[in-house]
């Protein structure tokens, strides 16, 4: 029995999940909730033994050691890997405040990941490392900075329920942050969907992004009229969710939660990734760096983008921390700290070319 049984498995109570989760926000029933944890749990059950398998699979390929045979060293390992300490960091979270509400804004996180990785055509094959990877850092660094990614994205999705909860004038600039971001997140999920049902497959071989389905059924279709279209429906989402921001406020406070104790979780995960993300992502690659390409630093576009995360972060914690910063504001670095996340991650790798070119589809 293979890994891919197991992560077809995980998928599918993922997606279900995210689903649940959202009618869970809107009808508030108990029942409902339970169901959404429940499959949540056995989606990460079998998402553990999916990718404890896959280890033991790179392993008997590659004979370097159980260390250096982490399955990591693609964009397709990487993202699964991403999905599993995000869906961990929450599920601890919602074991420990027993609110279950989080869990609407963070599932859909991994159902886009997952959507992605669907649609995109990125190959799920096992391969064998270049050399720049055979290395004993590749476990300390990877694994601590997709530690610290989780705990951007559980600060993301905190971030944005507080804002939802601060703020109700529709002209205010946090309130139009706040919409914008959640409609194109909206967007995202829905343009994903249509290319799955639209394509109803995942495209063979090593095509690259930019030539897989990847929005091919909306934003990249062959017809100017299904653009136009997309573009039009994608507007109407983000005016609704501007127009109606008040409902989904409603909902939030609904389950007792108030701004000061979602602003504190918030700061808790970023001040738990941050240090990690420094240790883990710039001063072990840095060392691993050198050790591969004999030098600590190149400007590489994925070190530079790295840096920038870093800097984002380290000043909303210098804000919060020594200027007092709290509220709006804040909250607004810590959902702009995650946008940098996702383009050190994903956009450097499928944009730009560098020495990570390796982590690209």
């Amino acid at each position: 029995m293979d890994s891919s049984l197991f992560f077809g498995i995980s998928t599918i109570a993922y997606m279900i999940a995210m689903v649940t989760y959202i009618t869970y926000l809107a009808f508030k029933q108990n029942f409902i909730g339970q169901i959404a944890t429940t499959l949540t749990l056995l989606g990460f059950l079998s998402h553990t033994v999916a990718f404890g398998l896959r280890w033991k699979e790179f392993n008997d390929l590659m004979q370097m050691g159980l260390l250096r045979s982490i399955p990591l060293t693609n964009l397709y390992e990487s993202l699964i890997f991403f999905i599993w300490c995000t869906i961990l960091a929450y599920l601890i979270i919602e074991f420990k405040y027993k609110n279950k509400s989080f869990g609407a804004f963070v599932t859909p996180i991994a159902g886009i990941a997952l959507a992605f990785i669907d649609i995109s055509g990125m190959s799920k094959d096992i391969h064998p490392l270049i050399p720049a990877l055979q290395s004993n850092w590749l476990l300390a660094h990877v694994t601590l900075s997709f530690i610290a990614y989780a705990t951007f994205a559980i600060s993301f999705a905190t971030a944005l329920i507080y804002l939802i909860l601060t703020t109700d004038n529709r002209r205010s600039g946090a309130y139009i942050f706040w919409t914008i971001t959640v409609g194109l997140f909206t967007i995202i999920l829905i343009a994903l969907a249509v290319d799955y049902i639209v394509f109803k497959a995942i495209p063979a071989g090593k095509e690259s992004l930019t030539k897989g389905l990847l929005l091919k059924a909306t934003f990249r279709n062959e017809s100017k009229l299904v653009v136009a279209l997309s573009i039009i429906f994608s507007l109407l989402i983000i005016f609704s969710v501007w127009r109606f921001g008040y409902i989904l406020k409603k909902l939030i406070q609904s389950f007792s939660l108030n701004d000061s104790f979602v602003d504190e979780l918030t700061y808790k995960n970023i001040a738990i990734g941050f240090p990690v993300f420094t240790l883990g992502g710039l001063i072990f690659g840095a060392i691993w760096a050198d050790q591969a390409w004999g030098r600590y630093w190149s400007w590489d576009p994925k070190e530079t983008w790295s840096l920038i995360t870093w800097f984002v972060y380290a000043f909303y914690l210098h804000a919060r921390l020594l200027r007092g910063w709290r509220g709006k504001k804040i909250a607004i670095v810590a959902v702009i700290g995650f946008f940098s996340t996702i383009f050190t991650y994903l956009g450097v790798n499928l944009l730009l070319s560098g020495l990570h070119a390796y982590g690209g589809i």
